[in-house]
């Protein structure tokens, strides 16, 4: 019997970080030596990943470090003069204030099952997000706590562990096939994907449209 939703943040209840990317990268573009914006975000975007999934355990990272670090290596990359903390800190402005999506507060208005909220990002920022948009979890979980990123298996495992549920008694829901529904699935938690962009649905893969579609979802 499903007990407890396990729910990502950022692209799930709140909204990712692509405005202030696009002009982080116009500002890169405009300081340094650019033949294509893309090529920024192709470097910018595989070199932080590189750190992400490489920081665990006793290499841990917050989420502020490696943004930052990534930044500084696009700006020598790009010899742009601009400065990275200044960038940075653009980022995190988005993520303590980012706009809800729509049904956001619907889903934990509806819910009669307790909702947690499990995500990739540093603990004070996603509860200076939570605070701004006045919404109540029954517990939050971050990558910070877990010392682990998602897909990784601890953040999920610390999870399970503080709420002292079972992987079958919680739906996870997520943006992200490869973060929320492999991660998840990998412990044998029942995952939805949140394909709110009518993105083409992998064989195989549960998926929902809306975070509301959620709350019929489990009942089938």
């Amino acid at each position: 019997m499903i007990k407890a939703y396990f729910v990502d943040f950022y692209g799930t209840i709140v909204h990712e970080d692509g405005e202030v990317i696009k002009k982080i990268t116009k500002i890169i573009c405009d300081t340094g030596k650019v033949e294509d914006p893309l090529d920024v975000d192709g470097f910018w975007w595989k070199d932080f990943q590189t750190m992400f999934m490489n920081s665990y355990g006793e290499t841990f990272e917050t989420q502020r470090a490696l943004e930052e670090k990534s930044l500084v290596h696009t700006l020598e990359k790009f010899s742009s003069n601009a400065n990275a903390k200044e960038l940075s800190e653009m980022m995190f402005a988005h993520w303590v204030k980012p706009p809800i999506f729509e049904d956001s507060h619907a889903f934990f208005e509806k819910s009669t099952l307790p909702i947690y909220i499990v995500s990739n990002i540093d603990r004070s920022d996603i509860l200076d997000a939570i605070h701004y948009h006045d919404l109540h979890p029954a517990g939050v979980f971050t990558s910070e706590d877990a010392r682990s990123y998602k897909p990784r298996k601890e953040l999920f495992e610390l999870a399970l562990r503080e709420t002292g549920l079972k992987p079958d008694e919680v739906i996870h829901i997520g943006d992200s096939i490869s973060s929320d529904y492999k991660g998840a699935g990998a412990l044998g938690i029942k995952a939805l994907w949140l394909n709110r962009f009518g993105k083409q649905v992998p064989e195989e893969v549960d998926s929902i449209a809306t975070l509301t579609d959620a709350l019929n979802w489990r009942k089938r």
